[in-house]
């Protein structure tokens, strides 16, 4: 499912255009506005109702439009090389088409190599440093990281308390003293 092709604009579209398409469709597309239609013009309207609502989600916040972008061009040039066989001609069509859309404007910045493989791992490895550095992921190491630190801490607190309390001894040793001080007060 293509956003852009959805709300009819190209990927150059600025958040104003979006926002335009977006109250255009969903106007046109609305449940409420077909309550009274047959049952197959509803239904038809309320899909598109959503797809109309989804693209307009990932196209309005730029971090999701930029990982859309990447995920599409990712796709369409791992399609293309595919496709074509890995013609060495369609390599150089892509690699132009590519530098073309980041040196004005229409790809946001994001440049992925023609041949899928290469394609493959760098959005697998962008994939998991943006897994990496988001706030869910880092909160949830931190957490880790200090629940790990507390049972060093408390650990090692409890062998400082148990060599203060009993120096030179083991704790099994410790518990040999013990049973031998209940035999001896049993034999009384």
């Amino acid at each position: 499912m293509d956003h852009y092709k959805i709300l009819g604009l190209t990927r150059s579209a600025s958040k104003e255009d979006i926002k335009q398409a977006f109250r255009k469709l969903a106007m046109e597309f609305h449940p409420d506005k077909h309550v009274h239609s047959p049952q197959q013009l509803k239904e038809n309207a309320t899909l598109k109702f959503k797809q109309v609502s989804e693209a307009y989600e990932t196209l309005i916040d730029d971090r999701k439009r930029a990982d859309y972008n990447i995920r599409q061009n990712s796709y369409r040039n791992s399609a293309n090389n595919y496709y074509s066989g890995g013609n060495s001609d369609n390599y150089y069509r892509n690699s132009y088409q590519n530098s073309y859309r980041n040196n004005y404007g229409y790809g946001y910045g994001y440049s992925r190599p023609a041949d899928g493989g290469s394609a493959n791992v760098f959005t697998k490895l962008e994939t998991v440093m943006r897994f990496m550095t988001t706030r869910a992921f880092l909160l949830n190491a931190a957490l880790a990281g200090v629940l790990l630190g507390a049972t060093y801490v408390v650990d090692a607190g409890g062998e400082a308390l148990w060599k203060m309390q009993n120096s030179g001894k083991s704790f099994e040793e410790a518990m040999e003293s013990v049973e031998k001080a209940k035999a001896f007060d049993d034999k009384r």
